[in-house]
């Protein structure tokens, strides 16, 4: 088992130049997915870098970052995301071998 966990990251942001942070923050982390919204497949480290580098940009008493944990990367909650229009579409990930 890896450890991994996948998250749902929703933020609101009022200020843009911190919008533009958080953004370019969570790109690192996961996959980008509608305007404020990620899915994150990360680690317990991961996360807490994650958390860290965030609570660092948005200001506390305006912004607001909702992280939702949905299992693990394969089970039923992460996988089950319904859509009405648009579907979902997970970029492939494989490992490379060099």
């Amino acid at each position: 088992m890896s450890g991994r966990l996948v998250y749902l990251v929703c933020y609101d942001v009022c200020d843009p130049k911190r919008l533009r942070q958080v953004y370019k923050t969570m790109r690192a982390y996961g996959d980008h997915m509608q305007l404020s919204v990620f899915r994150c497949e990360l680690a317990a480290a991961e996360r807490v870098r994650m958390l860290t580098e965030l609570e660092d940009v948005i200001k506390h008493n305006e912004d607001q970052v909702l992280i939702v944990p949905l299992g693990p990367p394969h089970g039923h909650n992460a996988t089950s995301m319904e859509t009405v229009g648009v579907p979902i579409s997970y970029p492939e990930r494989y490992a490379k071998v060099v």
